[in-house]
């Protein structure tokens, strides 16, 4: 049984990096485009587990996820929920961050949210 939900991808005020803000040099973090579906392990999904797992990934210049520099910066308590976020992450797709005004490779954070439509959890 997969049980495919849409991801509660919402990124991080900013970038893991701030050595652009010390400078002078405005810098935003990367934007998700679209909203990647992210396989509820099935397991949790049939007790009714919620969680969120924050993610540190690291997006070059052209928007793409580096999967290999992929961690789980925060756990969910549950390893299902991170091994799920952890195997969504190579799908998620942005548009660089910038840096100077122009498309950067940087670090960030990126919480994902699995709730189970019965949770009676209303935080993200």
């Amino acid at each position: 049984m997969r049980i495919r939900i849409p991801a509660i991808a919402v990124l991080a005020a900013a970038a893991c990096s701030q050595s652009g803000a010390r400078s002078g040099n405005a810098e935003s973090p990367p934007v998700a485009l679209g909203e990647p579906a992210v396989e509820y392990p099935p397991a949790l999904f049939i007790q009714g587990i919620s969680g969120s797992v924050e993610l540190r990934l690291f997006v070059d210049s052209a928007g793409k996820v580096v999967p290999e520099s992929t961690t789980v910066q925060r756990s969910s308590g549950y390893p299902a929920l991170d091994s799920a976020a952890l195997a969504a992450a190579p799908k998620l797709r942005y548009a660089p961050g910038r840096r100077a005004g122009r498309p950067a490779a940087m670090m960030f954070l990126q919480p994902i949210h699995f709730r189970h439509p019965a949770s009676t959890d209303s935080t993200p």
